[in-house]
């Protein structure tokens, strides 16, 4: 009985504790990045993903201990086909935290980091803890550093503009052309829609800035047109 319990339990077991231990640690912690920021993929979703991948790679590292035919020489398996195998799921879990609201996206970081933690979780598995620790550095870098150049990078800012006027007090589109490049602006596209029934005559663009205070602008120039009955500014960037 002593004898079977020294065979479960051998030498290897702390390393395999210790592999899985540090594949939850280290995708907790960069799950706890993506809850910092409201993601709803966050602490939890992470560190069991990274686990989990770990846990699947240690199939294939211990092969020997639960297939004895493969220390024999009788059986040739390919480790590389679980990495495959968990690459391509954890695509579909990373593609259920990508929304789209109007033109904007969003999610495509957690998505990223989710695919991140779980090649990660791969190299725990196998025991390459110098480069899962070296890319869990960088990804740590990825996702707080890189917010911060990305804040400070001059961007295009890009608005969802629908502005209606009643039927007989339309304003000429060289006239609104006019208003947006006066403050700022450049129209990516333009469409029209006349409503008979309704009475009223829609412009809708997305126009184009590369200062997001100008929305601020437009906005209180709209307001102060009376022949304008409704208009509506949808940023749509993050």
């Amino acid at each position: 009985m002593v004898s079977t319990i020294q065979d479960w339990f051998s030498a290897s077991d702390g390393e395999i504790a210790l592999r899985l231990l540090v594949a939850l640690i280290i995708g907790g912690l960069i799950g706890l990045e993506r809850s910092y920021h409201g993601r709803p993929a966050g602490f939890r979703t992470h560190a069991l993903v990274c686990m989990s991948t770990a846990l699947l790679m240690l199939i294939t590292v211990y092969e020997s201990r639960w297939f004895p035919g493969l220390s024999q020489g009788r059986i040739a398996m390919d480790p590389t086909r679980m990495a495959q195998g968990i690459m391509t799921g954890i695509g579909f879990l990373g593609a259920g935290t990508i929304m789209k609201e109007g033109l904007t996206v969003r999610g495509l970081t957690t998505a990223a980091s989710i695919w991140t933690t779980a090649a990660i979780g791969i190299l725990i598995g196998i025991g390459f803890y110098f480069p899962a620790f070296i890319a869990t550095a960088l990804t740590f870098g990825a996702l707080s550093l890189f917010r911060w150049i990305e804040e400070r990078v001059p961007v295009a800012f890009y608005t969802q503009l629908l502005i209606r006027f009643a039927r007989d007090e339309t304003m000429p589109e060289n006239a609104i052309r006019s208003l947006l490049r006066k403050l700022g602006f450049s129209i990516a596209n333009l469409h029209y829609r006349l409503d008979t029934q309704e009475g009223f005559f829609e412009y809708r663009m997305v126009i184009r800035t590369d200062n997001m205070e100008n929305v601020q602008a437009l906005s209180k120039a709209l307001k102060e047109l009376p022949s304008v009955i409704e208009f509506r500014l949808s940023p749509t960037r993050d």
